[in-house]
């Protein structure tokens, strides 16, 4: 079975949460989390502990399998993105596609692979509950595909393309969702590879014993990271004319990320604007030398896949990879990767919008009530939670307590909603914030 979560005490409840008497006094703490005995996931099994924190929302989107799916404009731009690397990268002799596709990876991970193996610093934002679903204090749900580079490096690939669903806890709007889709993708060389064969008493090196500077890592030559540079924008250029068409206009700006220096973003401009595209750099050569590739170098690059889905396809809402509306699907069905296509809107239906407020419990940051709040959210609203906005953070001086205010837009792409179905699920989310959080209703 793909997914399991087994809980305690499950009590009947329309949704897998746990329900306490919504008249609690105030001053009583909040109530605890409902942490499963077992959870199962890609046929591994782990045990919970204090630090889980997946809430229905995420754990129910983990049966679909996007890339795959027929007639879903994310498998259209994976395999048009894989045509193109094995077209263009081959092997020496031309006998087989240079880049490995690795696919249907775990989708937890330790925090090794998540964090430490790309060299995440023991204080970024990334860590924190409220940006990661954790399973455990030693494993999460993968935030990147990055989170197997390292074991891949390990195992001996030198070239390979991951794919797959990452997991963060995010906003509600139209470009954020709690699942979404990235590949990943890498190359090391050793000196030959670079360099090519070269001649005794000639050769060009590597590896030197320089200090790092804000253009290169300690230890690279200036070759090293010239050839490295050239032979990464090149293949991004290429594979990005081989998205937008080959006269897109490109330009490249400097980026930070933990596990690259230097480090680069490719931005296009498109329909008459510039659109960030991609992030990549040159790999760490402590990851490397950690990972047991240490005597080469290498490059790697990340893309999310519904960003692009959704500029080159002109599709206006996250929400709407995940439906099963035939009026959707039957739209990319038949496509080939290469097609050029727009999205023809299937919903002009109104949006219908309420606002929730309440007075945090004591010991409940605003960070990590506003992580529970688009949880919370998602897991009653489902789709039909368009957007949620964070009207109002104060706080109260006289009663000593933290408020918020949470607009929230309600609008279904298959139908006109109707104020008694709204009201009905707003009650609930009210309800929740009471009984699960212990929140104060103003």
């Amino acid at each position: 079975m793909l997914s399991c979560l087994r809980y305690r005490a499950l009590s009947p409840a329309r949704h897998i949460l746990c329900r306490f008497a919504s008249d609690a006094p105030a001053s009583k703490p909040a109530p605890r989390p409902f942490i499963p005995t077992v959870f199962e996931l890609d046929g591994h099994r782990y045990t919970p502990d204090s630090n889980f924190n997946l809430s229905p929302a995420v754990t129910r989107l983990f049966n679909r399998k996007l890339l795959t799916e027929q007639g879903n404009p994310l498998k259209l731009i994976r395999d048009r993105i894989v045509e193109h690397m094995h077209a263009n990268h081959r092997a020496r002799g031309n006998r087989s596609p240079r880049f490995t596709v690795c696919e249907n990876l775990p989708r937890v991970v330790s925090l090794f692979d998540n964090f430490d193996s790309l060299l995440t610093p023991a204080d970024h934002v990334s860590r924190r509950p409220s940006d990661t679903y954790y399973v455990n204090k030693d494993y999460c749900l993968r935030a990147h595909t990055s989170a197997h580079q390292y074991s891949l490096l390990k195992q001996g690939f030198d070239a390979f393309l991951v794919f797959g669903d990452v997991y963060r806890r995010d906003e509600i709007d139209r470009t954020h969702f709690p699942c979404f889709h990235q590949v990943e993708g890498v190359q090391i060389y050793s000196s030959e590879d670079l360099f090519g064969v070269q001649q005794p008493g000639a050769e060009i090196s590597v590896f030197d014993t320089s200090d790092r500077t804000a253009l290169k890592q300690a230890g690279h030559t200036q070759d090293t990271v010239t050839v490295l540079t050239l032979r990464l924008k090149s293949t991004l250029e290429d594979l990005c004319r081989a998205l937008f068409g080959s006269n897109i206009e490109m330009r490249w700006v400097d980026a930070y990320f933990p596990f690259t220096h230097p480090s680069f973003e490719l931005e296009v401009f498109y329909d008459g604007q510039w659109l960030e595209c991609l992030g990549c750099g040159i790999m760490e050569q402590e990851l490397l030398r950690n990972a047991g590739a240490g005597d080469k170098v290498g490059w790697a690059f990340g893309l999310g896949l519904e960003r692009l889905a959704m500029v080159l396809y002109g599709i206006p809402d996250i929400r709407l990879f995940w439906s099963k509306d035939s009026g959707f699907l039957s739209q990319f069905k038949g496509l080939q990767p290469g097609d050029d296509y727009k999205y023809k809107p299937i919903s002009a239906h109104p949006q219908l919008y309420m606002d929730v407020s309440f007075f945090l419990p004591e010991g409940t940051t605003p960070d990590n009530m506003r992580a529970n709040a688009m949880d919370l959210i998602r897991t009653v609203g489902g789709d039909l939670v368009e957007q949620v906005d964070l009207k109002d953070d104060f706080f109260h001086k006289k009663k000593n307590r933290h408020s918020q205010c949470y607009r929230i837009v309600y609008r279904s792409n298959e139908k006109a909603l109707t104020k008694e179905e709204v009201n009905a699920i707003h009650g609930e989310i009210a309800d929740l914030f009471v009984a699960n959080h212990g929140c104060v209703i103003r």
